[in-house]
Parts: C-alpha cells; structure tokens; sequence
C-alpha cells in the first residue's frame, strides 16, 4: 500500500474511530501499526487517500501544518455523560467512574508532531453523582467502610463506593511527550496503555483506571531482516515502562499508621514477534511487577528481562509479578480474526513441581473472535460478530490447599493490582469470568451495535466463603453457594456522524444482577450513555 494520506492517525483507546480502523484492517483494507502495545501515539492509522471505505466522507480526524515539518491535531472538545439508575455500571472508561446517578468525562486538548518530536495535551476531568446503593461487608475495616476486601488479604483498593458525596476527578489522560528515531522511541508522560489483542477485557493492562506518570522506551513494530542480505524475517516491538501508582483517597493501608506507602512502581515489558512465514500472525509476551514504591522496587526493571519464575522465594513473591502470552492471527481474505491470551498471577508458580503438577493453578485467560459477515448484500453496509471469553476465577486448589489469593490481590502489595482505586487490568475486576456477544454494522453515517453480555463479579469470594479450607479455618459465613453474583446485561450503542465534524454515541443498556450480596434477589439497572465528539 503506498502511503499517500497521513490524515488519520493517533486515535484514543477504544474511540469509535479507532475500533473503525480495527474493522478496516479486517477488511484488509489498512494495515495495523501495533502488534500487541497500544497507546494513543502508537495508533498511527494510514489510509491510502485512493481507498474506499464506508467513512471516508466523514472527518476521522486532520493534521493542520504549522511550521516547517510541524502539524498539529485537535482533540475534541468531546464529553460523555451517562446514567445509572440502581447500581454502578460501566468499564474502560480512564479516571471517570460510572457510579449510580449521573456521571459525566470532558476530554480536550492538541497533539504537535515534528522533527521526530511528539507533543500530546489531552488531560480529562471527571464527575461522579455517586448516589448510595446497598454495598457488601468488608473483611478489611477502615474509617470509610467500603472497601472490598478478603480475610487473608485484608483488602484491596478497589472500593465499592467512593465516598458518600458526589466528587470531581482529573487526570493529564492521554498527554505526553515523546521522542522517535525511526522506530526507536522514548516517551515521558501518562497515555493510557492497552496490551494483549483482547477487545472487551484487557487482563494485563487496559484503559479501565485512571492514567499514571510513566517512562517507557522500546521498538515500534519493526521489520527485521538479515543483514547480508535483506532475507526479510517478520516484524517485532518491544517496550518497558515504569510508572507510579497511586492509591485512592478511601484506603488506609493497615501496614502503616500514616499511611506512608500510598504509592507503587509498576514496571513492565511488553515483546511481540509476527513470523514471515504465516501473514496476520503474531506472538507475544507480557510481563509486570507491582512493588513498593522504595528504591529496592527499582530492581523490578532489571529482572523483566531475566527468568525468576522458578524460584522458590524472593522477586515472585516480594514483588507482585503478572505474565501474559498469547496469540493473535488477522485473516482479511476470510474476515476472521481469532486470539488468545494466557495469563499467570505469580509467574506461574512458586516451583517447578507445582506448575508440572498443577499447571492451572494460577491461570487466567481471555479467547476470542471477531468476524465480518455482509449479510445485506449491500456494498453500504459490512457488519462483524464479536465474541470474547475471559476467565479470572482462582482454581479449588489454589484457594483450599496454597493460599487464598485473588487474581489481582497480593498479600505485599495490599492495594492490589489497581491504580487510584479502579483496576489496572480487566473491567470486570477479580476473581470473576465474562462473555462477550455482539453484533455491529458498519453504515456510512456510523454503526449500530446490539450485544449481550454476562458476568460473575467475584466467584473467588463465593468459593472460599462456602468451602473449608484447612490452612485458613475461620469461621465460614452462611452463604448459598447456589447465589453466584452475576451480572446479565443487554445493550443497544449506535454511532452517528450528524455532521462531517461532530458524531454522537449513544448507549442504552439493561442490566439484571442476580443475587447483589450472594443472597436470592434480582435487581434492575437501566445505563443510558451519550458522546458528543467534535473533530476540527
């Protein structure tokens, strides 16, 4: 594809336009600039300006020049609002969180490129109505008696309620400043950070929490050849980062009387590799520490790039490690894109004799599928199926017979794997599994997406609670085992270019959640969602 229109690029993580141009590489029709790190400045769509696709008359996005080899690009202005009427709903949405009531996120600023220089301004800022609901029972106690926590844990930093009183957040969101030679490039700033193909559930990193402060450097996708003489050999990218987390303004660690450790390093490392020999397939490996935000964390950098996963003792445990591999194959001549994604809490596990015989023990996974279909017949309408599995539940043996985790807990790390008290990784939080459904058409004027989906918020709690467990023989709780949390939701989201300049996306969802507080009730929710979305 020869490069003629450099127009559209540097999209935000899970925008309409860019799950468009996710569609257009199924289509074959781009090519995508990731192979398995995503942020907002790795998003570089190109569009051949001869290509014809359903969008093209709309206004995806525009770099006006500046001086010499400058351009600019403007975000927005955009601002989402959204509605929950019994209990909080709502995922991958940054610093914002969507509680019961009214809920609303303002995005706007400006992206200057030049000279290998990459500027981003794009902080957001946040409301919260924060109306009360019915919140579970802590193991973890403290002044503000909402977080959720476990006994062997004593909590985690992701709180049901935040408060009892409505609240502003903000973040710099999606600004940095970045440096490019090439494809070697360094950045200084806070983009959000997606890893792994998953479309619904990011299990290692996602855009779910609000953004942090972080330092990365690696490769963009590369292609490799030999030296001597060109014989191509596929492409790779590489990046580490390390950030500082922070934990939320509801959590007081019980390991310090002033609350001196609110912060953690988290560093990480991200490598994907496409072979030459099989077109649209890569692999990849994911890999993160959470420590204490001390001067010993520092080492959590070295030891990404070393093998400790068999020790008996020492950086698995002390510091709060994650791994991820996986898979992703596109297949535009068929429309097909299928992935998987394999995770382990504690790399994979504290000797080589428990991992042999019990390789699951600390497992999590998410599959899944996108295909485009054209149904209608219709050169004007190209439709997809979306499905996606993630599974986060601790095994049996892992909670009666080890230790009783939680996929995103850690015993160390007591804020667990959480940044300003929403979750790093999946949407859905710990200890659960989710499926993904959905049916979206593509128009020239926008989409139109109807999807169900299904999730147990915290199955790990439901097990320990209602099995006996010989190395923790508290006092177990009167809790059916048969009233599995669960959340069924059926949503309706449509995107509408109203002018060349301005889209709306709006959402209508259902929700049925099924025994709130592990008890026999059903109650109701009812999430509406609207985005307004200006493009200069």
């Amino acid at each position: 594809m020869s490069i003629i229109n450099k127009n559209y690029a540097q999209e935000s993580l899970k925008s309409a336009e860019e799950e468009y141009y996710y569609f257009l590489a199924l289509q074959g029709l781009t090519e995508r600039p990731i192979l398995n790190y995503r942020t907002l400045s790795d998003s570089v769509w190109i569009v051949d300006e001869t290509t014809e696709h359903l969008w093209k008359n709309n206004n995806l996005g525009i770099f006006h020049p500046l001086i010499g080899d400058f351009r600019v690009r403007i975000y927005g202005p955009e601002i989402f609002m959204s509605a929950n009427t019994t209990v909080p709903y709502g995922q991958n949405d940054g610093v914002l969180w969507q509680g019961r009531g009214f809920n609303t996120l303002f995005k706007g600023g400006a992206r200057f490129e030049g000279y290998g220089i990459e500027l981003t301004i794009l902080p957001h800022i946040s409301f919260s109505q924060n109306a009360s609901f019915d919140i579970m029972p802590s193991a973890y106690v403290n002044k503000y008696g909402y977080i959720w926590g476990y006994d062997y844990n004593i909590g985690v930093d992701a709180p049901q309620r935040f408060g009892d009183k409505p609240f502003f957040e903000w973040d710099l969101g999606d600004s940095e400043i970045r440096y490019t030679w090439k494809t070697l490039t360094v950045g200084f700033g806070n983009q959000a950070i997606w890893l792994g193909p998953s479309k619904i559930n990011s299990i290692i990193h996602s855009n779910n929490a609000s953004s942090y402060p972080k330092i990365d450097i690696g490769l963009r996708k590369q292609r490799v050849t030999l030296p001597f003489n060109d014989f191509y050999l596929g492409e790779i990218e590489l990046r580490i980062w390390a950030g500082r987390l922070q934990e939320s303004d509801f959590f007081d660690s019980y390991r310090t009387e002033n609350n001196t450790n609110k912060y953690n390093l988290i560093s990480g490392l991200s490598f994907a590799y496409s072979p030459f020999f099989i077109p649209g397939f890569f692999i990849y490996l994911n890999r993160t520490y959470i420590a204490d935000w001390t001067p010993a964390s520092y080492y959590t950098i070295l030891s990404l790039i070393t093998s400790n996963m068999m020790k008996k003792s020492g950086d698995s445990d002390v510091w709060d490690q994650r791994i991820s591999l996986g898979f992703e194959y596109l297949i535009p001549q068929a429309g097909l894109d299928l992935y998987l994604d394999i995770a382990y809490n504690d790399v994979p596990g504290s000797s080589l004799e428990l991992l042999i015989g019990n390789f699951s023990h600390t497992i999590a996974f998410t599959a899944g599928l996108k295909k485009g279909i054209n149904i209608f017949n219709n050169k004007d309408i190209h439709s997809e199926i979306i499905f996606e599995y993630t599974h986060l539940e601790m095994s049996p043996f892992y909670s009666q017979f080890l230790w009783a985790n939680n996929f995103y807990m850690h015993h160390l790390v007591v804020q667990g794997y959480t940044n300003r008290g929403q979750w790093i990784g999946a949407g859905i939080g710990t200890g659960g599994n989710s499926q993904y459904l959905g049916y979206k058409t593509y128009y020239p004027k926008g989409f139109f997406n109807i999807f169900l989906y299904r999730f147990n918020n915290d199955n790990d709690f439901l097990l320990r609670e209602t099995t006996p467990s010989q190395g923790y023989p508290y006092e177990k709780s009167n809790i059916n085992k048969h009233n599995q949390k669960t959340t069924l939701s059926f949503g309706l989201e449509n995107c509408y270019f109203l002018l060349k300049y301005l889209n709306i996306t709006s959402e209508l969802t259902y929700n049925a959640i099924f025994h709130p507080s592990y008890n026999p009730v059903i109650i109701h929710n009812i999430h509406f969602s609207v985005n307004f979305k200006i493009t200069i």
